[in-house]
């Protein structure tokens, strides 16, 4: 048996999770190609003007698994462990890619606010897999251990970025655009280059959870764990009164996750955000303002498949000229 997945949007809300569970219970997995401009090509021909661009992309790669694995693999993504939901477009996802393809969809209901994510796993694994409850639960527990030490190592990297005396910008976006070079015309490597050390949004642990209670409150998954770590990262961050900046590497950088309420210096925040997407077009007004209010200067970037790097580079010279 060959599954495919494909390596665009929902595939990054847990990256290397699905693949190292199929590969455990002995399954063939086949992940799409880094993104392309094939790949989107063939996302915009199956789609009208409306969709959002992180859609076309992902419907891009389910193209091109199409006649070489014998399922795709699409969770149905309803809600997390908090009754928080995740984005409307992941509900309809595998309804969608039905229409478009021949190939059959493995789409397992994922409503962690109902059933418990293992619980799943072990239905799913059993049922439409075939596969005995021992070699499931043996497979659960090879990949979430693989995906926590994968964490550690995220947690080790922004630590060791918050340490450096560069200056920080936060790059918040959702998964699938910070970690596909592609589709953000590798604004990492641009910041870079310009001298910058970029820390993605969802490196930034948060010392007291994802906490319900935090202010303003989302009903998105997304948007309540981005404000969560806007303000876990902006805690107790004084700006300097006359606008100049603190000095890096002073004694108000944390080295340890229980002094991350002290802050560390932030030079400057850029959102990513996919044309047409509804949710961000809220969300980011409430982001802005979390930073505005520290003083700290906030560049808003819309990309799709128009987007080009002249533009780019051109707003992130121009943005970067204005940091402290």
């Amino acid at each position: 048996m060959k599954i495919g997945i494909p390596r665009a949007l929902i595939y990054w809300k847990k990256p290397l999770f699905w693949e190292n569970f199929f590969e455990n219970l002995g399954v063939e997995v086949i992940l799409s190609p880094k993104t392309n401009k094939e790949i989107i090509e063939k996302g915009v021909k199956v789609t009208d003007p409306e969709t959002c661009f992180a859609s076309k992309v992902f419907l891009g790669h389910v193209l091109w698994l199409e006649g070489k694995v014998d399922f795709i693999f699409i969770p149905r993504l309803k809600r997390n462990e908090l009754g928080l939901e995740f984005c409307p477009r992941f509900f309809g996802l595998p309804d969608v890619v039905k229409i478009l393809i021949k190939t059959p969809i493995l789409s397992p209901r994922i409503d962690l606010k109902k059933e418990g994510f293992e619980k799943i796993l072990k239905k799913f694994g059993k049922k439409i897999l075939g596969k005995s409850d021992k070699k499931i639960k043996l497979a659960i527990e090879k990949s979430i251990e693989k995906e926590k030490e994968e964490k550690e190592e995220i947690k080790k990297e922004y630590f060791k970025k918050i340490e450096s005396k560069k200056k920080k910008i936060i790059l918040i976006s959702h998964p699938y655009n910070l970690y596909d070079d592609y589709v953000n015309l590798e604004i990492k490597k641009k910041l870079e280059d310009l001298g910058m050390e970029t820390i993605f949004i969802d490196q930034i642990p948060i010392s007291n959870g994802k906490n319900l209670d935090q202010k303003p409150k989302f009903h998105w998954e997304f948007g309540q764990e981005m404000i969560s770590q806007i303000k876990e990262i902006l805690k107790d961050y004084n700006p300097p009164k006359d606008g100049s900046s603190r000095e890096a590497g002073s004694s108000r950088v944390p080295t340890t996750l229980p002094r991350l309420r002290r802050g560390p210096l932030i030079s400057g925040a850029i959102e990513i955000s996919s044309f047409q997407c509804g949710c961000d077009a809220v969300l980011k007004e409430f982001f802005e303002e979390e930073f505005k209010s520290k003083k700290i200067p906030f560049l808003y970037l819309l990309i799709d498949e128009q987007t080009g790097e002249a533009g780019i580079q051109t707003r992130l010279e121009a943005f970067i000229d204005t940091l402290h």
